[in-house]
């Protein structure tokens, strides 16, 4: 029998939707048979979530499926505003992250799901990193290539460069760059089952550059990458005019798309997606998966936030936390 994936959960930034959703998952008894989950959080706010939700989550004192095992983290039972942004909030976030890591580090887990966060809060409690993809890869000591990979129902992309300016895009392409993401997809695309990923790859320039009349990144920087992949086996396309691949994507024809820079693939994944949307932090040695959306803070409390993004993410991060158990 293959071993259960252990999976160390923490509730993203407690101001937000991420306690009632962590809750909503954790009351599923069908989640809980298919991992051991670790849940950093308090038995008393556990019980406070459930009773405002009118839910069970079973709470264990050993790890096993079936329940969860809270693991206690210094933030917890402190008050912290609901529905808006705080400093306390991106404090609780970055410990229980801190925390997760080492579970991590310890062989404890195999993999960590985070729910939503708000950037601005944990540059205010001390994140300096443009984004939490490279915080974590500095508190893991990786100075290998990393990417976000976004997931929707039937597609998956990872991208060229994330956080930075559209006039630094250009500059940071180039083939090695595009063969990393093209790897790095694949590789993803696997390890959550599907057998021989179909990949495509967009161009950055209009028309995908025109034979050079609109840009020549498709020529000198992105071909030679997609060669590069082509040569070590991966099944890849491209590159595509990013107005037309994402048609040929939804419609099943590819499994997975590299894009050159965040929203030229966010607003198409978001279009097709946004209520099962999940992003995992790729490239880096443990899997870490988080829903697509934000922390919400207007429906805060209100009982409408949409458990479907935190169950895909869930089961995504079992997926992967089985593939990478024995790191």
């Amino acid at each position: 029998m293959t071993a259960l994936p252990r999976i160390a959960y923490t509730i993203g930034d407690p101001s937000g939707i991420g306690p009632e959703l962590a809750t909503r998952v954790l009351s599923d008894p069908g989640n809980l048979a298919k991992a051991v989950v670790h849940l950093l959080a308090s038995r008393a706010e556990v019980e406070h979530w459930s009773a405002e939700l009118g839910v069970t989550v079973p709470v264990g004192d050993e790890p096993g499926p079936g329940h969860v095992v809270l693991v206690h983290t210094p933030h917890a039972d402190e008050e912290v505003p609901r529905g808006t942004m705080s400093v306390a909030g991106g404090t609780r976030v970055l410990t229980d992250l801190l925390h997760a890591l080492g579970m991590y580090k310890s062989g404890t887990v195999d993999a960590i799901l985070f729910e939503s966060l708000n950037k601005t809060a944990l540059h205010l409690a001390g994140m300096h990193e443009q984004d939490e993809l490279r915080w974590f890869a500095k508190e893991l000591e990786y100075d290998g290539f990393t990417s976000e990979l976004n997931f929707v129902p039937g597609l998956t992309t990872s991208r060229v460069t994330s956080h930075i300016g559209i006039k630094e895009v250009a500059e940071n392409i180039n083939a090695r760059a595009t063969r990393d993401a093209i790897t790095l997809l694949n590789e993803a695309i696997k390890r959550n089952g599907v057998a021989e990923p179909r990949l495509a790859v967009c161009a950055l320039n209009p028309h995908a550059g025109e034979n050079g009349q609109f840009g020549c990144e498709e020529i000198d920087h992105i071909a030679p990458g997609i060669e590069l992949a082509q040569k070590s086996g991966v099944s890849v396309e491209g590159p595509f005019p990013s107005d037309t691949i994402f048609i040929k994507a939804r419609n099943g024809i590819y499994d997975g798309v590299v894009t050159m820079y965040h929203d030229q693939g966010q607003i198409a994944m978001k279009l097709m997606g946004f209520d099962q949307g999940v992003t995992v932090q790729g490239g880096l040695p443990v899997p870490i998966c988080t829903p697509a959306h934000g922390t919400a803070y207007e429906i805060v409390g209100k009982g409408v936030a949409k458990v479907g993004p935190s169950q895909r993410a869930f089961n995504i991060a079992c997926n992967l936390g089985l593939s990478s158990q024995g790191h």
